[in-house]
């Protein structure tokens, strides 16, 4: 601005020159002004250019860092949208795993239940065991004693065998059970005893 504001005092100056027809020294020193002044605009103008130049690659460069940074945002969105389908799909393993897990839980208190429950009915039949067999040996060798009969017990079932050892010889059991009464069977094995003591 301020070299237009030269330019044109250099040109009313020119032309007052003229106008009043001055001296040599006068023009010359306006025309060394001008000169000047002409060199001054260039001046500018080539610092000018050299600005625009630098402007444009700044602005080059800006436009490259915008367009790298767009890129990397959409190669970030693409990853986190993997990343986010990752998530999703561990996050249902996940809830598949706790479900299996609640499951073998479960199975798991329910197996200890049945173990519990079998400890104790084991625990039950040995007390029963301890009570019930010595009772019952003592029971089977009272009646063989009172009855003197050997019983087979590798008889096939529904089959009734045995050896009565009576007072004078010994005799076989052989009865069919699926063909005769209890009632029978009974008074039968009864009458084989003894009643002498």
């Amino acid at each position: 601005m301020a070299a237009f504001r030269d330019m044109e005092e250099v040109s009313q100056g020119l032309l007052s020159l003229l106008g009043a027809n001055r001296a040599e020294a006068q023009q010359r020193r306006l025309l060394g002004r001008h000169e000047q002044m002409v060199e001054r605009l260039l001046e500018t103008q080539d610092g000018a250019e050299q600005r625009l130049r630098e402007i444009l690659t700044l602005e080059k460069e800006v436009a490259q860092s915008l367009l790298d940074a767009k890129e990397q945002a959409q190669q970030g969105g693409t990853q986190l949208q993997q990343l986010e389908a990752e998530l999703q799909r561990a996050s249902e393993e996940d809830t598949q795993l706790k479900a299996s897990l609640l499951q073998l839980t479960r199975e798991l208190k329910e197996l200890k239940d049945i173990e519990a429950d079998l400890e104790r009915q084991e625990r039950e039949i040995d007390e029963d065991t301890t009570v019930t067999i010595p009772s019952a040996v003592y029971v089977a060798q009272l009646y063989r004693r009172i009855s003197k009969i050997e019983w087979d017990y590798e008889c096939e079932p529904g089959m009734i065998k045995g050896i009565h050892h009576g007072p004078s010889i010994a005799q076989p059991i052989h009865l069919d059970s699926t063909q005769l009464s209890k009632k029978f069977i009974s008074d039968y094995l009864w009458s084989l005893v003894d009643t002498e003591w």
